[in-house]
């Protein structure tokens, strides 16, 4: 790949150094060549980017690509090329498929299938216990090895407290480049949680639904807060949901204990009004709360108190999605609409700058999991996202390149969406 390509007047947006300026970057070789004002572009491809945004890659921390095991949802192909169209350069996929990702095995298994797709750079999750099943752990130490860049049993919690404590006194003496390895948590007490269907609350009592109560996600995340601090392990909390779990998080952080955390744009977007229908799309775990706990996760994200944005991409079949209310499984699918529902709930409102909404997406997820990539600069492998900002649009299925449609946003207005996404200097244009 010699071709160079010029990206010329886009609004560059780089978190890690502060960078927003009207600026052009070029790219040769799958690397950032150069990024300045008035860059020759002779014996270039130029891409017209003014009135675009100029990112470095987003990444999606938390997703389920079903493979092995559950393909007519989702493989990992379809969901790498869904992230493309999204405007993500990399995911993160949880190990609660079938088999579990608890081998060497199927950690090189995902690699492998994730590099002849071809699409977004996938990196493997690997399960911290066996089976997920909470009882013993896994050999940590290989799975990083192989190429695993993080661990969880996401789907489910450890309950059992002194596994936890092993698998963080596990981690925390797993190195790379001087960091440990993190864990990343689905903190939610199972036991308080049991046979709930939606949020605790009016809306359960009024559909007549059993709830989950908030105090089962705070009461698990208070526990692994604890536990973080005794371990000093590196310990990240996936798909936060609740006001006072923010509190909690933010209060941790206060102390100097090693947590981050993660926030999904159904979570700020949405809350457990949509469920008056019984339309199970919006049937979610953790469950859509309260209006209360939406502002109070949009001011984490302002205050810091939340570091990500993370999908917690759910595909389901059709079929799946129609059973009863109570049949039918928790999830939605979120990389193709990640973009336009986060910008313009945090952005177009005024909540977040659009630097601090890059950082969310890029700068922050590849910080938390010691990835590549979240930086514009020269020399740095050309994943880029370019956005336009003006877009506005109603999300319709049909568009969607995710093998599932269960997506909670269908038939709503938002504005923004990526245009051009760049993965090693590789250009996919997403105009539809």
């Amino acid at each position: 790949m010699n071709e160079k390509i010029v990206i010329k007047s886009g609004r560059v947006l780089d978190p890690a150094s502060h960078l927003d300026e009207i600026l052009d970057v070029a790219v040769i070789d799958g690397k950032i060549s150069e990024i300045g004002k008035s860059l020759n572009a002779e014996d270039s491809k130029v891409i017209n980017a003014e009135g675009l945004w100029v990112c470095p890659g987003f990444v999606d921390m938390h997703v389920h690509l079903r493979e092995p095991g559950q393909e007519d949802r989702e493989t990992i192909a379809s969901g790498a090329l869904s992230a493309v169209y999204g405007g993500f350069t990399a995911v993160c996929c949880m190990p609660n498929t079938d088999p579990a990702v608890d081998s060497v095995g199927a950690v090189r298994y995902i690699i492998e299938r994730a590099k002849s797709a071809g699409f977004a750079k996938v990196y493997p999750i690997a399960a911290i216990t066996q089976k997920s099943e909470g009882k013993s752990l896994t050999n940590m130490a290989s799975l990083f090895e192989e190429g695993a860049v993080a661990f969880s049993d996401d789907g489910r919690t450890v309950m059992d407290a002194l596994i936890m404590r092993r698998a963080m006194e596990y981690a925390r003496g797993i190195y790379t480049n001087g960091i440990s390895a993190p864990i990343s948590l689905h903190s939610i007490d199972e036991n308080l949680a049991r046979g709930g269907q939606i949020n605790e609350g009016k809306i359960s009592a009024i559909l007549g639904l059993a709830g989950i109560p908030s105090c089962a996600e705070t009461i698990a995340i208070a526990r692994d807060i604890a536990l973080a601090e005794l371990t000093h392990a590196k310990v990240h909390f996936a798909h936060v949901s609740t006001k006072d779990a923010v509190q909690l998080i933010r209060e941790a952080k206060s102390k100097g204990i090693s947590v981050t955390a993660e926030v999904t744009p159904h979570h700020l977007a949405l809350t457990d009004s949509e469920l008056i229908g019984y339309d199970t799309r919006f049937k979610i775990n953790p469950p859509l709360r309260s209006e209360e706990d939406r502002a109070a996760l949009c001011e984490g994200l302002k205050d810091g108190a939340i570091d990500a944005i993370a999908t917690d991409h759910a595909p389901h079949t059709q079929i799946d999605k129609d059973l009863p209310f109570d049949s039918a499984p928790f999830g939605t699918i979120g990389l193709e609409t990640a973009v336009p529902v986060t910008y313009t709930i945090l952005v177009k409102s005024g909540i977040l700058s659009p630097l601090k909404w890059v950082e969310a997406l890029s700068l922050a997820p590849c910080t938390i999991f010691n990835l590549p990539g979240g930086k514009l600069k020269v020399g740095a492998q050309a994943d880029i996202t370019v956005v336009d900002p003006s877009a506005d649009f109603f999300v319709k299925p049909d568009n969607f390149k995710s093998l599932s449609k269960n997506s909670c946003f269908i038939g709503k207005k938002y504005s923004a969406k990526p245009v051009f996404t760049f993965i090693e200097g590789k250009c996919f244009s997403l105009c539809l």
